[in-house]
């Protein structure tokens, strides 16, 4: 298909699932804390509807902050799947893997960046910003990965 039939539309943004954690409390208010922070992030895609070429992508973001101790050491803990619907047509089946894992989660990244700084300091901590993510970097270690696995099998 020529580039004229490309279709990439961002549908809809939305929170598919959110959870904030605390489990110390106030006690941790009071204490002196150089937190050690700890961010996973995952990325999942699902074709809704083929016809359209509808797709949900989900930007899945684990914050943990800790502290040394070795006991009830977790200051904050912050899960957030940040979702978008995406309507994705006329691409190879190529450029539609890269599209679902590098355009769409830069996407949803913003997004996911402001409701995590929300929960951090509705929770009473200090502003938290997440650093931002070179999708494409992740998306060719991964492709390196599956190719060295193939390699090895």
């Amino acid at each position: 298909m020529t580039e004229n039939n490309v279709v990439f539309n961002f549908e809809k943004i939305y929170v598919k699932d959110i959870s904030f954690e605390a489990p110390q409390g106030a006690a941790i208010f009071s204490q002196q804390l150089e937190p050690r922070i700890n961010v996973q992030l995952n990325i999942g895609n699902t074709l809704l509807d083929e016809a359209q070429g509808l797709y949900e992508v989900v930007l899945q973001i684990t914050v943990r902050a800790e502290t040394e101790a070795k006991k009830d050491n977790t200051i904050f803990l912050v899960e957030l799947q940040q979702a978008g619907l995406f309507t994705i047509q006329g691409v190879s089946e190529e450029d539609l893997d890269a599209g679902l894992n590098i355009n769409c989660p830069d996407l949803l990244l913003p997004f996911a960046r402001e409701t995590i700084n929300d929960l951090v300091g509705r929770g009473g901590f200090p502003q938290f910003l997440l650093s931002p993510v070179n999708f494409e970097a992740l998306y060719e270690q991964r492709l390196a990965s599956e190719k060295q696995q193939e390699v090895t099998q």
